[in-house]
């Protein structure tokens, strides 16, 4: 039995899956991956602008959280998806099959803005606790996304970048549960 994620739950986007839930607005759900495939299509679209957000939160996190272990973290994560960004651009310049797909532009998608917009809105322990939850979701999500492709994209250059990035992904899931912990209460 395949399970069907939509794109938005697969994807690096920080914490759609939590405001997918939060909102009835379920109308934003794009092409759908089994738990063995990822397209090449859905994997070029979700990567750039996932971390695009990742940057962006990240950044907003070193200036405003309080917790020095949180601006380290994010730190790690602007200095890392800014890396897999420039990686990611190589891969799709050494793609076979990504003539004919374009990533999407720059900047954030609605979804994105809109999460970045809930960070921007909160201040103190609760801007932490919504900045860990995103970054907790979003790994766990690309873990998922990446492990996939890993296993059966159609493209070379792309799946040797998902196995790279893999592990750095599963550090930064692991880090951000560890922060979910450590600020509990």
């Amino acid at each position: 039995m395949k399970t069907l994620l939509p794109l938005a739950a697969v994807a690096l986007l920080a914490g759609a899956p939590a405001a997918l839930a939060q909102s009835d607005d379920t109308d934003a759900v794009g092409p759908t991956v089994t738990e063995d495939k990822v397209d090449t299509q859905t994997f070029v679209a979700t990567v750039p602008n996932a971390n695009e957000f990742e940057i962006q939160s990240s950044k907003l996190a070193e200036e405003r959280s309080a917790s020095e272990d949180v601006k380290a973290f994010a730190g790690q994560m602007i200095k890392d998806h800014t890396k897999a960004g420039d990686d990611f651009k190589a891969a799709m310049s050494q793609g076979q099959t990504t003539a004919s797909i374009t990533p999407a532009g720059p900047g954030l998608q609605p979804k994105e803005q809109q999460m970045l917009g809930e960070l921007k809105s909160a201040s103190g322990k609760d801007f932490d606790a919504k900045y860990i939850k995103m970054q907790t979701d979003a790994h766990r999500d690309a873990v998922a996304l990446f492990s996939t492709y890993a296993k059966s994209g159609d493209d070379p250059a792309l799946k040797e970048f998902a196995k790279k990035v893999l592990p750095v992904l599963k550090m930064h899931e692991k880090h951000a549960k560890d922060l979910a912990v450590a600020h509990q209460g």
